[in-house]
């Protein structure tokens, strides 16, 4: 037998009475046989070979439990399999796993269960997923050709009986630096819903500082300085995707990474900075920064009853979660301006006990006099050593004093000498969202929005806690050559313009492109555990990669809200309009931006619509004016203000990538766009059953220059080629695929199933 013919199968001993038991694994070599009349790949589909049997096998849903130690990974992942026919079935397993990988158990429970499990190395594994792609004739098997694969039996699963899996496997991680790589491959398919429960335990020997996942929301636990527990978050459990995750071990203070893109079409290509804080912990050496926190409250007309009551207990919570030895304030506003105090004062249990009165004591009745308060706040002299921090609430529009948005604006701009950071706080739909936005985002504050069936005092409190143990104040990044010269043109448009402060627990994630291909070195600085500080992190390009098509798509994303933001903020002026020379220039560069990465936000989700001619960019053009003349100009109050600044600052501060492209529409229902699919660093609109690149929206595409069957050897010959750059992908989808390869326009022709 030839060693290509030969297979390690492993069969383990199954305790029967239905009780799930992983038994003892004997090796054998046999030859391979054929596949079995069902297939599950548990990252993408369950197939049967005849295509009226597609669903004779369901995957009800994924479990993955991932123990890494320092550089080590074991993913086990458990599979709940249902079998929908009156007969006894026959399952294979084929799972698509990093380099490296090697079995280290599989089992599944159920009486006289006979477990097989193949270990197959790529070019065995090209022919597998050949032969299956030829034999199932569905796109999607394509999707995982380049990787390796673990083949596996799964016989019975018994008439509309249930099956569960478990396969365990493990391999070495990628190291870069400080920075440790894991990676779970998945589908990007948007049809793709079955959830993925994950979660992940990380151990190193020295402490971690940060960590991140691109692909996921996560829920983080740090249960010591060296150990994690994480896992992705519920509302992320059915997001398709590769499951990323990034870990940081700690250095001396800040540490940091850089993860590039390259692309030529920028003149260097895309970077994300990933930057992790210490692991909290006593330190005797590093002093907090104290905090100085104003607590400004609306107690206008329409504060009365429940939202006045709330309000109370809320700012009584922020003085109550300071540290002995901070400062607060508390300003109250409805006409007139009143202070509890002229100036900060240190929080003391005499000070504390007088405030509980003053706020107690308050009642709601009068106007809003917003421009007069936020001036009160911004110009109190500053407690000395303190991190200065404004909690402005209000539940209206500005109806007394100066009520002009573009005033109220640039209070902010020109009259706060003490840098304090204002955190808005829009109680109810009747607030200036636009305003609230603007204001928070000139100061390293941030707006909230809390709507009308939520608890004022929950969701300032939640705020709060998240400003506990500032670490890093006033953080400024320079670009500098190697040699610590000034690095003129070698970076643009970096996201965000001003870095906010980071508090326990904060990661920073700077986006942006890098212009050639020479190191580069970042310079970071600011107010470091109460003093000055400066971190300097050295990086080159060689690890750029096409495989980081998660860099360029959030840095994307980023940039349209910036460039949406700043039509909202030209809003202000009753006389803007699309026509003016500016916004054009913006709406230009959303609609580019936009469509070539395949992000639709609120202005741009016709885009997707059936009957767009994405060819008619003069249509495309007027539509896109229309929109933001209507919406992002438009309201700057209720319900249709507050959902676009919700989906701003969401994708302001966007870490995770959206698949679905889902936003609030203007009565805040959540909606998701399915006829555009994100591959890595790709888009493809659907048109009529047909997939079109992104970047051939707009051109002639009716006279591809290749036509290449669905199956075909020229096929399996492009999925290699494009999974060397992680875009193998694109051919999995369903209907005719147009594509650009290499500059050249490519049709992939739809399998046909008779």
């Amino acid at each position: 037998m030839s060693s290509a013919k030969r297979i390690v199968i492993l069969t383990a001993v199954i305790i029967s009475f239905g009780v799930y038991q992983p038994g003892w694994a004997q090796i054998h070599h046999v030859d391979v046989g054929p596949p079995a009349p069902n297939v599950i790949v548990p990252q993408s589909y369950a197939w049967a070979f005849a295509p009226q049997r597609r669903e004779v096998i369901e995957l009800t849903d994924v479990q993955v439990r991932i123990d890494i130690v320092e550089t080590v990974a074991t993913t086990t992942i458990e599979m709940r399999l249902v079998n929908r026919t009156p007969r006894r079935q026959e399952a294979e397993l084929v799972v698509p796993v990093p380099d490296g990988a090697v079995v280290r158990g599989f089992a599944y429970d159920g009486p006289n269960g006979q477990i097989t499990a193949e270990v197959l190395p790529r070019d065995e594994a090209k022919r597998i997923y050949e032969n299956l792609v030829a034999k199932i004739r569905d796109p999607a098997l394509a999707e995982f050709i380049g990787y390796n694969l673990i083949r596996s039996s799964v016989f019975p699963i018994e008439a509309h009986g249930k099956q569960k899996i478990r396969l365990t496997y493990e391999h070495l991680l990628d190291v870069d630096g400080a920075r440790v790589d894991y990676v779970l491959p998945r589908t990007e398919s948007l049809k793709y819903v079955v959830p993925w429960k994950v979660k992940a335990t990380i151990k190193a020997k020295q402490a971690i500082s940060t960590v991140y996942s691109p692909s996921h929301k996560l829920q983080i636990e740090r249960i010591s300085d060296s150990k994690l527990a994480v896992e992705i978050a519920i509302q992320a459990m059915r997001e398709p995707g590769p499951f990323r995750l990034s870990y940081l071990l700690e250095k001396d203070g800040v540490t940091a990474s850089l993860l590039a893109y390259p692309d030529e079409s920028v003149g260097g290509g895309y970077f994300l900075l990933l930057g992790g804080l210490p692991a909290p912990g006593p330190d005797t050496e590093k002093p907090a920064i104290k905090r100085e926190v104003t607590v400004v409250i609306d107690r206008s007309g329409s504060m009365r009853d429940e939202k006045i009551e709330q309000v109370k207990e809320a700012a009584l919570q922020v003085i109550a979660g300071l540290e002995p030895g901070e400062a607060f304030n508390v300003i109250i506003y409805n006409n007139t301006v009143q202070w509890f105090s002229e100036m900060p004062v240190i929080k003391t249990t005499e000070t504390a006990s007088a405030v509980r009165d003053y706020i107690e004591g308050m009642t709601a009745t009068g106007g809003t006099n917003i421009h007069d308060a936020l001036a009160a706040a911004l110009e109190q002299a500053p407690t000395e050593g303190m991190l200065p921090i404004v909690l402005f609430l209000t539940d209206g529009l500005p109806t007394v004093g100066q009520t002009s948005e573009l005033a109220i604006r640039e209070l902010v701009l020109k009259a706060n000498p003490h840098k304090r950071r204002v955190l808005t706080f829009g109680v109810g739909f009747d607030v200036n969202a636009p305003l609230l936005e603007k204001v928070a985002s000139e100061s390293r504050g941030r707006a909230e929005f809390v709507l009308p069936k939520e608890d004022v005092e929950a969701k300032v409190g939640k705020v709060f806690q998240q400003l506990a143990g500032p670490t890093l104040a006033d953080p400024e990044l320079r670009v500098l050559t190697q040699d610590g010269g000034a690095a003129l043109g070698r970076t643009r448009d970096l996201l965000p313009e001003r870095l906010p402060d980071l508090f326990e627990g904060d990661r920073l994630v700077v986006l942006g492109q890098y212009v050639g291909g020479q190191p580069i070195t970042f310079k970071l600085r600011g107010n470091y555990f109460s003093r000055p500080r400066t971190f300097t992190f050295a990086f080159d390009f060689d690890k750029a990669s096409k495989k980081n098509g998660f860099v360029p798509r959030l840095w994307a994303s980023r940039k349209i809200a910036e460039l949406i933001d700043a039509v909202r903020q030209m809003g202000a002026d009753p006389g803007a309009s699309t026509h003016d020379p500016k916004v054009k220039e913006l709406v230009d560069e959303i609609v580019r931006l936009s469509t070539q990465f395949g992000i639709l936000t609120e202005y741009t989700a016709f885009l997707a619509r059936e009957g767009t001619d994405l060819e008619d960019a003069r249509s495309i053009r007027r539509e896109a004016e229309a929109v933001l003349s209507s919406r992002a100009l438009g309201p700057r109050s209720g319900m249709g203000a507050v959902n676009q600044s919700l989906n701003s600052a969401r994708q302001k501060g966007q870490s995770q990538l959206n698949y679905r492209n889902w936003f609030y529409d203007e009565q805040l229902n959540e909606v998701a766009i399915s006829s555009v699919q994100q591959i890595n660093d790709k888009a493809y609109y659907n048109q009529q059953g047909r997939w079109i690149d992104s970047n051939l929206v707009g051109r002639q595409q009716a006279r591809p220059a290749r036509v290449i069957a669905f199956g075909s050897r020229e096929f399996f010959d492009l999925a290699q080629r494009l999974a060397r750059e992680n875009r193998q992908g694109s051919i999995a989808m369903s209907g005719d695929i147009l594509l650009e390869v290499d500059g050249q326009t490519v049709l992939i022709q739809a399998p046909s199933h008779n």
